[in-house]
């Protein structure tokens, strides 16, 4: 591509963003033909049956009830204090891994992806992620001189593959002394997959045989989704494995309050480190403040001050996690409602556990996506396969679309 003025930097610069244009053609199809007729299952946000945007009542409580300064003062650059003190709980939970804990705040678990990619790897550098991922990795890695490489994520049996995982680290440490591995889980997206207890132990083992001396694996953990990876709590009982790494290997958490708190726009969220050495520790505060001056300067500060209220106040904190269990069984509602109609229509899809999406792999998806839309049903097409945000669509839909994704593939593919 011939640029005009801006300098292309290496960079494939495709135009429109693909969720965002399908989800406009949905909105569109919406107006002419009515909400209940369109299948909207683009929006990795949490909807209500009508479509609503779901917003937990009690965190608009907390930021009606803020002054006017508090909404809008500057934050410091790495967060608030009280957003900082309570973060580890809001992370963590009960489930508190040992070893040094730092934290910064970003904008949302987009910020915390920059920041580690760009301190904890090198211009050049390739940067590891699961073939099916968040397609916004590559374009993160791309800004700042880096790209993004991937491992089969699931083998022939449906589980997870580390045999490719341990081959692709391997490969890429030969040629690199560093690397940063992108790992979105538990409800990963866009598959809905998350680890069991013995398939976190063996990742540990494979990231440990890997960390040969001279070498250093930053091993980044999206947990964008946890609050909504079936019971919140359970889901977090994996975290305090990462308790127990060697100093070449380095944890960075991804925090989100998109999903958790509903303050997708809010654009509030963290980094933290999980380290057992000090020295290691500190320097993380060093450089992810420094690197967040340097490009989105500081974060919202409402969301901050929002989050720091409700943990620091119990009766506000249980009706958070009151209303949360609601949409637990929401979620949990449509994708049971998914998993059978796909059963009966003989339709294939990832594994899945829980979280806002299901991904159905086929050949030709683009073609594929095309023909649903010929039906009013808009999805995401994700190279390889079809997403499907059971978080934005209701229960009797998730029942209705099995079957028309499998004609749909069967006309395409023969």
């Amino acid at each position: 591509m011939d640029y005009i003025f801006a300098e292309g930097n290496g960079r494939e610069i495709t135009g429109k963003d693909k969720i965002f244009g399908v989800s406009q053609l949905a909105k569109k199809a919406t107006a002419e033909y009515g909400a209940e007729n369109v299948v909207n299952a683009t929006i990795g946000a949490l909807l209500d049956d009508d479509g609503n945007l779901i917003v937990l009542s009690s965190m608009v409580d907390v930021l009606k009830d803020m002054t006017p300064q508090e909404l809008a003062e500057y934050a410091p650059i790495a967060g608030i204090p009280e957003y900082l003190d309570v973060l580890k709980t809001v992370v963590f939970g009960k489930y508190m891994p040992k070893g040094f804990i730092e934290a910064c705040a970003t904008p949302g678990g987009t910020g915390s992806i920059r920041n580690t990619i760009a301190n904890y790897s090198r211009p050049g550098d390739l940067v590891l992620t699961s073939n099916w991922h968040w397609s916004p990795y590559q374009i993160i890695a791309r800004e700042i001189g880096r790209e993004v490489t991937t491992y089969e994520m699931f083998d022939e049996s449906g589980n997870f593959n580390f045999g490719s995982f341990r081959e692709k680290i391997s490969e890429i440490l030969k040629k690199q002394d560093r690397l940063v591995i992108l790992f979105n889980a538990p409800a990963h997206n866009p598959t809905g997959y998350s680890p069991s207890s013995g398939t976190w132990d063996r990742i540990i083992s494979i990231l440990k045989e890997c960390a040969a001396p001279g070498k250093k694996i930053t091993f980044f953990l999206d947990i964008a989704y946890i609050d909504f990876a079936g019971d919140s709590d359970r889901a977090r009982e994996f975290l305090p494995k990462f308790g127990d790494m060697p100093d070449n290997i380095l944890v960075v958490v991804g925090f989100s309050a998109s999903k958790g708190f509903t303050f997708y726009g809010l654009r509030t969220g963290a980094m933290l480190c999980i380290t057992q050495n000090e020295e290691i520790a500190q320097e993380f505060k060093r450089v992810t403040a420094y690197s967040s001056r340097g490009s989105w300067s500081n974060c919202t500060r409402a969301g901050q001050a929002a989050i720091a209220k409700v943990f620091h106040d119990e009766k506000l904190l249980a009706r958070v996690f009151e209303e949360r269990k609601i949409y637990e069984k929401l979620l949990a509602d449509r994708c049971r409602a998914f998993k059978e109609a796909a059963a009966e229509a003989g339709l294939a899809t990832c594994p899945f556990n829980a979280g806002f999406f299901i991904t159905i792999p086929c050949e030709n998806d683009d073609a594929v996506n095309e023909e649903l839309q010929k039906h009013n049903i808009f999805a995401i097409a994700i190279g390889g396969g079809i997403r499907i945000a059971i978080s934005a669509i209701s229960e009797e839909k998730c029942r209705m679309i099995p079957e028309k994704i499998a004609a749909a593939i069967k006309k395409v593919n023969g």
